[in-house]
């Protein structure tokens, strides 16, 4: 085994955002590269198997071009740096971190962070249809929005209109007070949340008054064409085969469509199908669609979310695996 010391200049004002609070990133990368690294005056040198110095260089070097471009470094563009290192990815963190979406009220840049999160993005511009599938916290719904709302503003389409069924995620939260859209806006909520930290209270408020944003549930999609609009279907695991197919025959012409969904947590009655798994077999063929399937790896939450949610594929994993061994046991 030949050790190698490489040397990569890190300055000052860097330092603190590449190697994290109280160099958690450094020891991380120590850990995980069997290197040591020493920090002198700007300097940081990698000592450690050649191999394994040059892949801990590759992930401070994409570190410290974030860093310069003005990002603050969390733990997740650590661990994705460190994972497509380990894959031997063309493409790194600072390629992905190109694709600007636009910006929220408050002058946060939205990107995608991944590289399933960008070839999700990638797939919305291209296509008239893309299905973004996947766990929570893998930003489908709030990049679609992103996407929607840049769309909007550079006059590509006429108006937004946001939708999802209105089903209550296992409860029975019986009859709620007020009027109609007091009773829907519940449902809606995460809609809201995202528009208003995206376009601004105000500014929504406005245009939803012309009617340029409408947020409704799906069923008030039935009997319409939906011309030169951004239309997102959220949640869409929990619509029925027949109103999934009432959805996708309401797109007109100009109009752009994404949908989200995860078909792992559905909450419609027991041994009902999901529109959402149909659909995907249904249309997966036909040109002018994507499906982009993200997974626990595009998770971009707390990193404890993610390994929740890696546990969870993991468990259904084998429950499944044992539910098809059983049935094959009483088949013999």
């Amino acid at each position: 085994m030949s050790l190698s010391e490489l040397m990569i200049d890190i300055p000052a004002e860097h330092e603190a955002n590449v190697f994290g609070q109280f160099d958690t990133y450094a020891k991380k990368l120590e850990r995980t590269f069997h290197v040591t690294l020493i920090a002198r005056n700007g300097n940081t040198k990698i000592v450690g198997e050649n191999a394994s110095a040059q892949k801990a260089l590759r992930v401070l070097t994409q570190l410290l071009e974030l860093s310069r471009r003005g990002n603050t470094i969390t733990e997740q563009n650590v661990d994705y740096a460190i994972s497509l290192v380990f894959e031997d990815h063309e493409e790194g963190i600072v390629e992905i971190d190109q694709d600007m979406i636009c910006h929220t009220l408050q002058g946060k840049p939205i990107k995608p962070k991944t590289l399933g999160q960008k070839k999700y993005v990638d797939a919305i511009r291209k296509d008239m249809i893309t299905f973004g599938l996947g766990p929570a916290g893998t930003g489908k719904t709030y990049l679609a929005m992103a996407m929607a709302i840049t769309a909007f503003k550079q006059n590509e389409v006429s108006r937004i209109i946001l939708t999802r069924p209105a089903i209550e995620a296992g409860e029975k939260l019986g009859f709620l007070p007020g009027d109609l859209q007091s009773k829907i806006d519940p449902y809606l909520r995460p809609l809201y949340d995202a528009l208003y930290e995206i376009m601004g209270a105000d500014s929504f408020i406005k245009n939803s008054e012309k009617g340029l944003i409408e947020v409704a549930p799906l069923a008030y999609m039935r009997g319409r064409t939906l011309d030169n609009a951004f239309i997102i279907l959220d949640e869409a695991q929990n619509t029925t085969p027949a109103q999934m197919k009432m959805f996708l025959t309401r797109i007109g012409f100009g109009s752009k469509v994404v949908i989200t969904g995860d078909s792992t947590q559905k909450d419609l009655p027991s041994g009902a199908v999901s529109g959402l798994d149909v659909a995907v077999k249904v249309i997966k063929d036909l040109d002018g669609i994507s499906i982009c399937t993200l997974t626990s790896r595009d998770v971009v939450r707390h990193p404890l979310v993610q390994k929740i949610v890696k546990a969870y594929e993991e468990y259904e994993k084998k429950s499944s695996g044992r539910t098809r061994e059983n049935s094959r046991r009483k088949r013999s």
